[in-house]
């Protein structure tokens, strides 16, 4: 079953970190561009990062330098690592390919930065 699961996410403080991980079934997800997607409340969701399979990176402006992404192909996972998060970093976040296929959108994993 082809299928992408995410994980630990959580309840933290402001300046705390996070490591996200998103196990992917599916041979097409170790081939793909990769991303991290996120969306708040009554807001779209928007992309996060993303990676190529050699490992080429690319982040939204906003979050360049506190946000990290990376992925393990034989694992077939992608991780987010967030440090010194902000309230306004409280969101579901989802992993899908770069871009998404639309029927792999995940339950996604809540994120919550607490002042």
């Amino acid at each position: 079953q082809v299928q992408l699961v995410e994980s630990g996410g959580g309840l933290v403080q402001a300046g705390g970190s996070l490591r996200l991980s998103c196990a992917a079934s599916g041979t097409i997800f170790s081939i793909v561009p990769m991303g991290w997607y996120r969306q708040a409340p009554g807001k779209q969701r928007e992309l996060v990062a993303a990676i190529t399979r050699d490992g080429s990176t690319n982040y939204a402006d906003s979050l360049k330098g506190r946000f990290t992404i990376s992925r393990d192909n034989a694992k077939n996972t992608v991780y987010l690592q967030m440090n010194s998060l902000r309230p306004e970093d409280t969101a579901v976040y989802y992993c899908n390919a770069s871009p998404p296929l639309p029927v792999y959108w995940g339950q996604g994993t809540q994120v919550t930065v607490s002042s």
